[in-house]
């Protein structure tokens, strides 16, 4: 996973690089091919924002996450957001893929083939 860190009106932490890495780097694990992902991380006032794009596997993500408290518990949120958003993606794909549609077609020949009879 490609990911590129920018910092907006704050100093770049080591650590936090660290926590981002650990965090979004076990979403590489849920694609079958490699995602981009931009995160800017940006301080305002009191409020501490972490923002996301992300793109990869016919999946586009963008989402933005606010703490008051720290940076790190804006990027715990913005990551479980994340991977909801990414397990629902993978969710609706499976059951697009797992033969529903073949099952909608065989009801329509075997309605067919009674009234036919």
């Amino acid at each position: 996973m490609n990911i590129s860190i920018t910092f907006k009106n704050m100093e770049s932490s080591e650590h936090v690089k660290s926590h981002v890495n650990d965090k979004f780097g076990r979403l590489d694990k849920m694609f079958d091919s490699p995602a981009e992902m931009e995160l800017v991380l940006s301080t305002e006032k009191l409020r501490n924002i972490a923002e996301i794009r992300m793109n990869g596997d016919k999946i586009s993500i963008h989402a933005k996450e606010e703490s008051e408290k720290n940076m790190y518990a804006a990027i715990d949120a913005l990551s479980d957001k994340v991977k909801i958003q990414v397990k629902k993606h993978k969710d609706k794909q499976s059951r697009h893929l797992a033969g529903d549609k073949h099952s909608i077609k065989a009801e329509m020949a075997q309605m067919a083939e009674e009234e036919d009879s």
